[in-house]
């Protein structure tokens, strides 16, 4: 409680002066506040409404913070009643309503050594001027109840985040980064001239993935021997696919649960999930607004 609400509430029983000596407020203040007090009924009104608001976005995904919170909310309005970041951050706090945070970390890959010499062509520049030229790919486990693991393969879009391949399969031998990248170029028509960088796990400098990579007219390019930092984007979106499917899980409880919430996740994440780096709209409408006529819009 405020020294001027407690003034205000035992006005009843006392003079302004003697309460406002006591409280150490000078009355000349407390008035001010008082005469303030529609103002501040009508912000706290406003207030509440942005928080059934925000709430209604957060029951959504519970993933979203203020950013894209915020996002989700001008898209919705029109622009004389758009909301600002700074705002929308105090009312969550205030209302006790935050985006899931994973409370562990999990360590999802080992590279294994090199078994050809491929040069790093992206040098942890993981952006890109348009889509389809430069695309990180990663391998993580997705654990399961019994114990055993399925392993996703994703190809990544440099320019977007769009993943525009993936697979999943119990095994984690050469084909499943071989179908990660073939779906990949199905979707986009065509990867010829496109630079795919990955770690040196074996599947990525196994000859059939060179055979494959040059069949598609891709370059290959490799970050160093056990730095995760090299290929930051990939590793990025694996433990964002974790902390926002498992949360406070440790798995899925059978395989086929993990590969439908698996999917829907990734339709999300490709047409609905704001991201930062595509100004909080999501990868397939980033895209959309920089090559309508090109590329597909599906997930």
């Amino acid at each position: 409680m405020s020294r001027f609400q407690f003034v205000a509430d035992h006005l009843h029983a006392f003079e302004v002066k003697w309460l406002c000596a006591g409280v150490e407020v000078a009355r000349s203040s407390f008035y001010a506040w008082l005469a303030g007090a529609e103002g501040r009924a009508a912000r706290k009104a406003a207030d509440e409404a942005l928080a059934a608001r925000i709430r209604m976005v957060h029951d959504e995904d519970n993933t979203y913070g203020a950013p894209r919170i915020t996002a989700e909310l001008n898209d919705s309005v029109p622009d004389g009643e758009r909301v600002n970041h700074k705002r929308v951050a105090r009312v969550m706090r205030d209302a006790g309503i935050a985006g899931y945070r994973r409370r562990r970390r999990v360590k999802t890959t080992t590279p294994d050594p090199a078994k050809q010499k491929v040069p790093d062509l992206l040098k942890r520049d993981f952006t890109a001027p348009a889509p389809n030229e430069k695309y990180v790919g990663d391998i993580t486990y997705l654990p399961l109840a019994t114990g055993s693991n399925l392993y996703m393969a994703t190809v990544i879009d440099c320019f977007s985040g769009r993943v525009a391949g993936w697979a999943i399969a119990e095994h984690m031998r050469t084909e499943l980064v071989e179908d990660a990248l073939k779906a990949a170029d199905a979707l986009r028509g065509s990867l010829a001239g496109a630079v795919f960088h990955s770690d040196h796990g074996s599947q990525y400098t196994s000859t059939d993935f060179a055979s494959l990579c040059e069949k598609l007219g891709v370059t290959q390019s490799m970050g160093g021997v056990g730095s995760s930092a090299d290929n930051a984007l990939a590793e990025s979106f694996n433990a964002s696919l974790k902390r926002e499917v498992l949360q406070d899980r440790s798995h899925w409880p059978d395989s086929a649960t993990c590969r439908r919430q698996v999917f829907r996740w990734l339709v999300r994440y490709n047409l609905r999930r704001r991201h930062s780096r595509c100004r909080y709209s999501s990868p397939v409408s980033y895209e959309r607004s920089h090559a309508p006529a090109t590329l597909p819009e599906a997930a």
